[in-house]
Formats: structure tokens, sequence, C-alpha cells
């Protein structure tokens, strides 16, 4: 099976996923109930997969589905201010077709980045526990296997990092040595893929100041400037 037919099996795998029955629940209700600007929308309201390039040389990690973002288009980083933050600065680089993410069927494509997330339900606060993230850990790992040409990862957010980090694979990674920090890059050892930090691009980073659009770009810059 190619590395493109598998990702879309993993796909389907994930959206049927109820392993957690608090984010199970919550995903429904906000599906339910509705933001009042969205009161006409069909909301996905399941477990969102990752996106993107199968032969991505990045992957961009983050935390979990916006509520009225991704839980309500099915796709990561869509239908929100995040998204348009995002999206924004990956076609500034020519890694994503349009500048903005409305909904699954817009024909937005990446070329060279698959985005994903730690977490793959809409947790309450915006907050999964440990034990949810440990929930998702044989999807991260299982994309990551199956993105054969992935040199480095991308991680939006210090929550992405310890997710990350948590996997089999990095088992062997002193953790005491892999601190958060804007712009914190790593260069492991053992075929492990190098990884770079960055603020999340969520309205509370990117509204208060914390993360601008020149400090975000300047995470794929380097990115771009890391790959071989």
């Amino acid at each position: 099976m190619s590395g493109a037919k598998a990702l879309k099996t993993l796909e389907r795998q994930v959206i049927e996923c109820r392993c957690c029955p608090r984010l199970v629940a919550w995903r429904e209700e906000v599906a339910r109930v509705k933001r009042r600007a969205y009161r006409g929308y069909e909301y996905w309201g399941k477990p969102v997969p990752g996106f993107g390039d199968p032969n991505a040389r990045i992957l961009a990690v983050g935390l979990a589905p916006g509520a009225h973002g991704s839980n309500r288009t099915g796709r990561m980083f869509t239908g929100d201010a995040s998204g348009d933050f995002m999206y924004a600065s990956l076609h500034r680089f020519g890694l994503a077709s349009c500048p903005t993410a409305v909904s699954r069927d817009d024909g937005l494509t990446l070329k060279d980045v698959f985005i994903t997330a730690v977490a793959r339900c809409v947790p309450p606060q915006n907050k999964p526990t440990p034990e949810e993230i440990r929930s998702c850990q044989p999807w991260l790992e299982a994309e990551l296997e199956l993105l054969t040409k992935v040199q480095g990862v991308v991680l939006l957010g210090k929550i992405a990092l310890d997710g990350l980090l948590w996997l089999p694979k990095f088992s062997r990674v002193p953790k005491k040595d892999v601190l958060f920090g804007h712009g914190a890059l790593y260069r492991l050892t053992g075929g492990l893929p190098w990884l770079l930090c960055s603020y999340h691009p969520s309205q509370q980073n990117t509204q208060t100041g914390k993360l601008s659009a020149k400090m975000f770009d300047a995470i794929w810059q380097t990115a771009l400037e890391l790959l071989v």
C-alpha cells in the first residue's frame, strides 16, 4: 500500500475513534449546540485526522481541534482565526495553495507540510488531559511511520512538544534537555527528526502580541532552511 493510501486508511480509523468518553461527549455537545454564528452549519463533531502532503518533509504538530474551527469543519486549523494565521504564513512560503482555510472541500492543498495534533477531539476549555493525549499517541506514531520523508517537526506549543516526546520513538531523548521556547531548535541524533518550537497561533497569542506574523514566518523560514 502506498503512503498516500495508508494515510487515507489511517484517516478513516481516526475518524471512527471513541476511546475517550469525556471528549466524545464534549465534541458532540459542541456540534449539537453550535455557536450562534454557525447555526446554519452542520458540524463535523468527530475526531479530526491529520492533513497535508503525503511526501511532506515537515510535520507540524498542534494541540487539538478548535471547538468552532476544526470540530466544525473536520480539517486541522480550518474555519477559525488560528487557521487563518497559520495558512497565511504557510502560503507566503509556498507551502499552502491558499492563505485561508474555510472547509474540507475548499481546494486547499499543502506542499512539503503535513499538519496534525497530539489530541484529535476538541477538549473542554481546550485542555486535554495527559491520559487523553496518550490515548491519541498511536495516531501520531502511525503518521510518523507513514510520513517517511519527514526530516523535522514544528511543535506548536509546549503541550505539542510534550506529547511528541511521550512517543516510544523519542523515549531515549533526555526530556530535561528539550525545553519549550519559541524558536528553540533541537537537532536530535539516532535518526530522529529535528524539533523546532513555536508559540501556538491561537488568538490568545496572536491578539496579545505574544506571536506576531513576523515571528511565525521566521519559524517556517528556519524550517525550510533546515531541509536537505
